[in-house]
């Protein structure tokens, strides 16, 4: 019973290092498709048999960063085997996570909208308040 609770607190402690180790990896890569990377979050599968790599990007075209890190997973791959102390290491699966992306575009959208609103306030001026 106590291996059980355990082994959640085991695969956040896998994934939380495969996060830092494949972010140190990366660094070595000389793929010009790889741009300024940032690894926002790891999954790892229960067998540890395999891992999404969620991955968000300053700059750089985010479908040729995808295919450029999935193309060096298994060398990333074999950089975990010599740092993990861990029987099984995973395969890598990189995916582009669009929500810091997403969440620019919202910021923006409501900025647009607030100087929106200001600016049609200035328009109506006083004769908006009147009867």
């Amino acid at each position: 019973m106590r291996h059980k609770r355990s082994a959640p607190n085991r695969s956040n402690r896998v994934s939380d290092q495969i996060q830092r180790d494949v972010a140190e990896l990366i660094r070595d890569l000389k793929d010009p498709r790889i741009g300024m990377v940032t690894i926002q979050n790891v999954e790892v599968t229960p067998d540890y048999a395999h891992a999404k790599v969620f991955f968000s990007l300053l700059i750089g075209d985010p479908t040729e960063c995808e295919a450029g890190l999935n193309e060096a997973a298994g060398f990333l791959r074999n950089g975990l085997f010599k740092r993990l102390q861990i029987h099984t290491v995973p395969t890598l699966h990189f995916h582009f996570d669009r929500t810091t992306e997403r969440a620019a575009e919202l910021s923006a959208l409501i900025n647009r909208a607030v100087a929106d609103k200001a600016k049609d306030a200035d328009e109506a001026g006083p004769e908006a308040t009147k009867p």
